[in-house]
């Protein structure tokens, strides 16, 4: 391997992990907005049960309820992709040779990269029809395209962590 080939690498590697960093520190924050998301929808809901011990309720609180657990859901993807604390199938993967691993673990990160492209490309069609409608919840008035704007910001964070782990996963096919 020549000088300039070594010095390429490690350039490489050095961005791949930069990349890695930014990308984890992203899904990082989603993930504590997803929490702060639970807890709120964790306080309102209390709120509101105690409330209507009394007779008055929160109005909108079933709404802004299911806001908070679009958000929750669609911000923790990213950091439990990440994190790979999503249940996997991988008994069957981890007796493969470690080339046939690398093979499958880069097709199920191109697949997720897919998927979660499209959800992504979806939600900011369907976010800006309901935006360019003027569509609101039915009781606060609320505006739904800043929530369906979000979802599709959250899936896109999981398109990167998918993107990081492809790499990964191409990486180990290629050194094995």
């Amino acid at each position: 391997m020549k000088k300039s080939d070594s010095m390429y690498s490690f350039i490489k590697t050095v961005r791949m992990t930069a990349l890695k960093k930014y990308v984890l520190l992203a899904a990082e924050k989603l993930d504590l907005i997803a929490s702060a998301a639970i807890v709120a929808m964790m306080s309102l809901t209390c709120a509101d049960v105690i409330l209507r011990m009394f007779r008055r309720p929160i109005p909108g609180a079933y709404e802004l309820v299911s806001f908070l657990g679009a958000i929750a859901v669609s911000f923790s993807i990213a950091h439990t992709s990440a994190e790979r604390a999503h249940v996997a199938v991988s008994l069957l993967v981890r007796m493969l040779p470690s080339r046939i691993q690398g093979i499958v673990e880069a097709s199920v990160a191109l697949l997720s990269l897919v998927l979660f492209g499209l959800i992504s490309w979806q939600c900011l069609v369907y976010g800006n029809d309901c935006r360019l409608n003027g569509e609101v919840s039915l009781t606060l008035g609320i505006p739904l395209y800043p929530v369906i704007y979000g979802v599709a910001f959250g899936a896109s964070v999981v398109c990167l962590v998918q993107m990081v782990d492809l790499i990964n996963a191409i990486e180990t096919v290629r050194q094995s």
